[in-house]
């Protein structure tokens, strides 16, 4: 018996629809895990000489840290804003050694991380408040000091996506996403492999990116690092690992091509989405200190180091 060309046109509708709430279930699912707070449990005793802080942040939530202060009067503060579902102790190792060069250090857990409170991770919208609210804690700590921050990923999202220019006098961008369309595309695209990435990646990222709100109260145009750096006049140091597939060298260079001078890139020869501290410490500090040093504690330079 043939079927009815109405028949097969509304057979083939209930398919689509079926399809699309699917797809969309699908998403949502994934994006709420995603955004699921990154809790990994209370961190270790932390390190001998440092005060446990909580800091009252805008975004809701109660953050906790580390608060390791120098000794040397005036020597620069550098507050340490770690990665997506991770938390400061990743910024261990960088506190270690910035303190053995004078600096004082605050390393905290953003909102929905680590033994901070916090519902969803926003991907740098309510972590931006985050990053104010530990700028004023070390401003009312150290009232003389130059402030310089050190952004991984999430952490350098943060740095730039605040409503306000943060009030600091340096910044490290390690792996930072230009905008939430890139960052979603090139994870689906990863982790979905070979064949199917290229050909679900379009239709997945715009179905991620009208479930943003819902989810994490974000819209896709509050999530662009790379309008919210050309803001930014304080000296900049973008740093990307070349072999990096989640955010690609050749993103970096157009957020570092939107900074304004003074600024300074570095490539990570080798290095892919991680830690570029442990990835090579020893080059890794050849580049970072020199910058900091040049703007927290020789400030009439006006240049970047080379």
């Amino acid at each position: 018996m043939a079927i009815s060309p109405t028949r097969l046109l509304a057979g083939l509708v209930l398919l689509s629809v079926v399809f699309g709430l699917g797809l969309c279930a699908a998403v949502l699912a994934v994006g709420l895990r995603l955004s699921a707070p990154a809790v990994i449990g209370p961190p270790s005793s932390g390190w001998p000489g440092a005060e446990a802080v909580t800091i009252p942040s805008a975004s809701g939530s109660i953050l906790q840290g580390w608060w390791f202060p120098s000794a040397v009067s005036a020597g620069g503060t550098i507050i340490l804003m770690h990665g997506v579902r991770a938390n400061r102790l990743q910024m261990v190792a960088r506190a270690r050694v910035l303190h053995e060069h004078d600096f004082s250090v605050l390393l905290f857990d953003f909102q929905a991380h680590g033994e901070s409170t916090g519902r969803r991770i926003t991907f740098g919208k309510l972590e931006s408040l985050d990053a104010a609210a530990a700028v004023r804690l070390v401003q009312d700590r150290r009232p003389n000091d130059r402030i310089g921050v050190i952004g991984v990923s999430l952490g350098g999202a943060a740095a730039l996506l605040g409503p306000e220019r943060l009030a600091v006098d340096a910044i490290v961008l390690e792996s930072v996403y230009p905008d939430i369309d890139a960052a979603l595309s090139n994870r689906l695209r990863v982790n979905l492999g070979r064949i199917a990435g290229p050909l679900l990646t379009p239709l997945l990222t715009p179905t991620f990116k009208l479930l943003l709100p819902p989810i994490i109260g974000a819209a896709p145009s509050e999530l662009r690092p790379i309008d919210n750096i050309r803001k930014v006049n304080t000296p900049v140091l973008i740093a990307s690992g070349t072999a990096d597939v989640y955010t690609p060298l050749d993103e970096a260079k157009a957020l570092f091509d939107q900074a304004n001078e003074p600024k300074q890139f570095w490539a990570v020869n080798g290095a892919g989405h991680v830690d570029l501290e442990s990835y090579n410490s020893a080059q890794y500090w050849s580049v970072v200190l020199p910058f900091l040093s040049d703007y927290l504690k020789h400030p009439a330079s006006g240049t970047p180091p080379a």
